[in-house]
């Protein structure tokens, strides 16, 4: 055993080899030392217990290139790009929606440049950071202002404790939604330090519901668009405008929580529909929250528009400072919503609705091209067939429509060989992320956005 850890090289005659001098050039000192060091250390408890060295110290070439291999992979960014095949297109799990390039091309101008965030250019003093955002969403909706958070939760949460902290808020029971990762609409009211009132039943609520659940220490009416579910059947609620009424003639704001929320017309692009925001808006609603990252397109935010004065108690409540974005979301964001000033553009322009509104026959052409790239590189054991498919939007978009898809599903006689192609996809340079569904394996073009890359992928890996 003395022999075996007489080999073990010393990290001075390492550091000082020409190969651990390029290492540290590459590295930097103590980088190389550390890494060496836990090498070292394996070697010694592995001559421990096995009285054998390690095939890292086959050969001096082969230590150092162990090193050098352990420090790349320091080096690489955990969170890996992927090919969604899924038929999800907003799939929360890997990211949500797409940027565009030129939200893209905004954020990265952020990164490395100052930006005017909270400073007024032509009056040379201070502005609001949200403030380019708000004349922008004024524009858009006709709402008067915009508040930005970074999410929508935070959106809801910020709304809840300024006008409701230690007040009532009343909500229909049908309407108490559970959103991803287990956050309630009840749990948030709770965080803000205000009292739920529940009214009606699961699937029916009634003006009569609301009215008769108003007393003097109720702060609003809440709507909660119940995007991620949808209750059919022998149902009943209560529309916007009707709480408008019923909070003009009690003296009570209304506010409505969108969830994912729209700026254009689903239905006019071939979509289900999903209510607009500019709706809400018009319909007197007071405060209207809504996500930048689902249908809207862009970064991950939480947007409130409405009334300037109640705009203006939000953007001074200290939580706001808490929830803000930075100047990247902000530049992203701002990028984004440009692009609804041109209606016509938007498919062209934003991942997220050029993937939504792809024909069947672009599909029908894509999944034959990645068929071909597959046979290519499946033995005898996978049946390759393409098939009709189900894609969703995701993200809690519209949860009960489905979208016509296609896709190449991949058949195996043996499960385990489904399961082994799992993992060879998955340790792909981008790994493939796919669904399944009746014993076999969908690869879903409707939500793949790179696709001439994923194909490239597959013909040289």
């Amino acid at each position: 055993m003395q022999t075996l850890f007489r080999q073990i090289p010393s990290i001075d005659k390492l550091i000082n080899a020409p190969q651990g001098k390029a290492l540290i050039e590459q590295f930097g000192h103590s980088a190389v030392v550390e890494q060496a060091r836990t090498l070292i250390d394996n070697a010694r408890v592995q001559i421990q217990q096995t009285q054998s060295l390690p095939d890292f110290l086959s050969d001096e070439n082969a230590l150092f290139s162990q090193i050098e291999q352990q420090l790349t992979s320091q080096q690489s960014v955990a969170i890996k790009s992927v090919f969604n095949l899924t038929g999800t297109v907003l799939h929360t799990n890997l990211g949500r929606g797409l940027w565009s390039e030129n939200a893209i091309q905004a954020a990265t101008q952020a990164m490395r440049n100052n930006v005017a965030l909270e400073f007024d250019i032509d009056a040379g003093k201070r502005s609001h950071r949200d403030n380019y955002i708000s004349d922008l969403i004024q524009q858009l909706t006709g709402a008067e202002a915009a508040c930005v958070v970074n999410n929508n939760a935070a959106a809801v949460l910020l709304m809840l404790a300024t006008f409701a902290q230690g007040k009532e808020v009343i909500v229909s029971r049908g309407e108490l939604v559970e959103i991803g990762g287990a956050f309630r609409i009840p749990d948030i009211m709770q965080q803000a330090g205000c009292k739920l009132v529940e009214v009606g039943t699961t699937n029916r609520t009634h003006l009569k519901d609301y009215r008769n659940a108003i007393n003097e220490n109720t702060a609003f009416l809440m709507k909660v668009h119940t995007s991620n579910y949808q209750i059919q059947g022998f149902t009943a609620s209560v529309s916007e405008e009707e709480l408008v009424e019923l909070g003009k003639e009690f003296n009570l704001p209304v506010i409505s929580d969108l969830g994912s929320g729209s700026l254009t017309d689903m239905h006019a692009l071939g979509l289900p529909a999903e209510p607009m925001v500019q709706q809400k808006v018009k319909a007197g609603v007071d405060l209207v929250s809504f996500s930048g990252d689902k249908l809207l397109g862009g970064p991950q935010a939480g947007i409130i528009v409405g009334k300037k004065e109640a705009i203006a108690q939000l953007q001074a409540h200290p939580l706001k400072r808490v929830l803000r974005c930075d100047k990247v979301i902000l530049s992203a964001l701002e990028a984004t919503l440009r692009h609804y000033l041109f209606p016509d553009r938007l498919i062209e322009e934003l991942p997220t609705l050029r993937l939504l509104t792809q024909s069947l026959e672009t599909l029908q052409t894509k999944a034959e091209r990645l068929k071909g790239a597959l046979y290519n590189r499946l033995d005898s054991r996978y049946i390759l067939q393409i098939e009709a498919s189900e894609a969703q939007i995701g993200s809690g978009a519209l949860p009960t429509e489905k979208l016509a898809s296609i896709a190449v599903t991949i058949s195996a006689e043996k499960q385990s060989d489904l399961l082994i192609l799992e993992q060879q996809f998955k340790a792909l340079p981008q790994p493939i992320i796919a669904r399944f569904a009746q014993q076999k394996m969908w690869l879903d073009l409707r939500s793949v956005a790179e696709f001439e890359a994923l194909i490239e992928m597959l013909k040289i890996s």
